[in-house]
């Protein structure tokens, strides 16, 4: 068994701008859709107005504070940090034709930064976010306009930071489109399957053209897709229940299958089919397409089952993908079951189906953390959760998957994308602040902050089988 991390494996963390940047409309930043979501991504979308607020519009305050947080992580001993840029920092209502230089000049700084103590940055280009001036006055990504802003956007960053940023991702968790369409794709909740397919081409395509102008533009850029790892078991072994299941995973595996085969598979077509879906697409659409991804990226969490017993579908309890909870696994505090061999089984299901190196970036336990009266926080339970998925991921890697890093999600505390709360913290770090966004917003190490620099610093060979 490989006992140490293969030389060159990237460790570090993961943010998006939307949930630590806060600066709310600073230096001439648009409303975005996140902006409107302020009980997360599933909650009400609701217009803003003079005087309100949001947790999210501080957030941590890593537009002002992020040199503090580049060195923290630095301490760790990170080699990557994946975050985001926010698009309306760029261009505020997405349809500008000259972007905006305070925001280009903002990250410009961060890049800098990380540069300054040899961090890779990993950027993503979209990320739960787009300009709310697109989805009011276009109609979000059902207009196929939207391809041309988001085409002119992510040239005009590659642009920029071509010396800078050579690892991008297009759209975060592209697949989750299917269950908060508005997040996704700019689309009300409740829009047709037609109208939301159809959105979903679009941003394929637009991801393709990402891909073409990196490779144009960026001198040894790599680009990649990034897929939310929903991966599903059969609840049983019967027939019917093993056919379901592989259905259901193709439902978020089509979008690896196009970004990576560049072309949409019969398994889909027949879908359209007996759904009525009839896509709009032309054939420059299937000329783009072609242009396909360097590596695969996705997020892991948990896993869940599949049935086709009506009296056993029940769905676990806060799970955002409603899935069938597994008898066989505990829970978090917030119902997302825990598998770390399930990781071990997506890597190896992605590798074979794709023959392209993956990239772990999201991987985290949300929990609430105690403060001890002495100030330190005793996170054991985040220490033996990432400890045991990784020695999942050295498995893969022994089984002869190739991977070119790890980012554990949120290494600072951040506001979570689910339900717009702190107190649901995944980092490193802890951030003082509460559910109502107040506190200091001091930064104090957990324990396993010092456990993960050790993991580190040891190349993962202090892991515990």
């Amino acid at each position: 068994m490989t006992q140490r991390f293969p030389d060159g494996f990237l460790w570090g963390g993961a943010v998006a701008a939307n949930q630590v940047e806060g600066a709310y409309l600073t230096d001439g930043k648009g409303l975005s859709t996140s902006d409107l979501q302020p009980q997360g991504i599933f909650g009400e979308i609701k217009q803003r107005v003079a005087g309100d607020f949001s947790v999210k519009d501080r957030a941590i305050d890593f537009y002002h504070r992020f040199p503090e947080d580049i060195k923290l992580f630095a301490e760790m001993g990170f080699t990557v940090l994946r975050t985001s840029i926010a698009w309306t920092r760029i261009f505020p209502q997405g349809d500008e034709t000259q972007p905006n230089e305070a925001g280009l000049a903002y990250y410009d700084r961060l890049f800098d930064e990380m540069k300054k103590y040899g961090i890779t940055p990993l950027v993503t280009l979209s990320h739960y976010e787009m300009p709310y001036g697109l989805v009011a006055n276009y109609g979000g990504w059902s207009n196929r306009k939207t391809i041309d802003f988001f085409e002119n956007y992510a040239r005009t960053v590659f642009e920029r930071y071509q010396y800078k940023v050579k690892h991008w991702l297009t759209f975060n968790e592209i697949n989750m489109s299917l269950h908060a369409p508005f997040t996704g794709v700019g689309l009300a909740a409740g829009s047709s399957k037609q109208a939301i397919y159809q959105a979903i081409h679009h941003q394929l395509v637009a991801s393709a053209l990402a891909v073409k102008a990196c490779h144009e533009i960026v001198a040894g850029g790599q680009v990649g897709n990034m897929l939310l790892g929903g991966m599903l078991y059969p609840l049983s072994c019967k027939p019917a229940d093993v056919l379901e299941t592989q259905q259901q995973n193709r439902d978020w595996l089509f979008f690896g299958d196009v970004q990576v085969r560049g072309y949409y598979p019969a398994y889909m077509k027949r879908f359209f089919k007996q759904h009525q879906i009839e896509l709009e697409i032309t054939p420059e659409d299937i000329t783009a397409l072609k242009q396909t991804v360097d590596f695969i990226s996705f997020s892991y969490y948990m896993t869940g089952c599949v049935t086709t017993d009506p009296e056993q579908n029940q769905a676990a309890r806060a799970n955002i993908l409603n899935m069938v909870p597994n008898p066989h696994l505990a829970s978090s505090e917030w119902g997302w079951q825990i598998d770390p061999v399930g990781l071990r089984y997506l890597m190896n299901e992605l590798y074979d189906r794709y023959q392209k190196p993956l990239f772990i970036v999201e991987n985290g336990l949300g929990a609430r953390d105690k403060v001890e009266a002495d100030g330190s926080i005793n996170d054991d339970y985040r220490i033996q959760y990432i400890n045991d998925h990784l020695v999942q991921v050295r498995e893969a890697i022994a089984d002869g998957v190739e991977v070119m890093g790890y980012t554990s999600w949120g290494p600072i505390d951040l506001v979570s994308a689910s339900k717009a709360e702190f107190s649901k913290r995944y980092g490193f770090i802890y951030v003082d602040c509460d559910d109502q966004g107040q506190g200091t917003l001091e930064r104090r190490r957990k324990e396993s902050f010092y456990w993960y620099a050790d993991i580190i610093k040891h190349h993962g060979a202090t892991l515990k089988a």
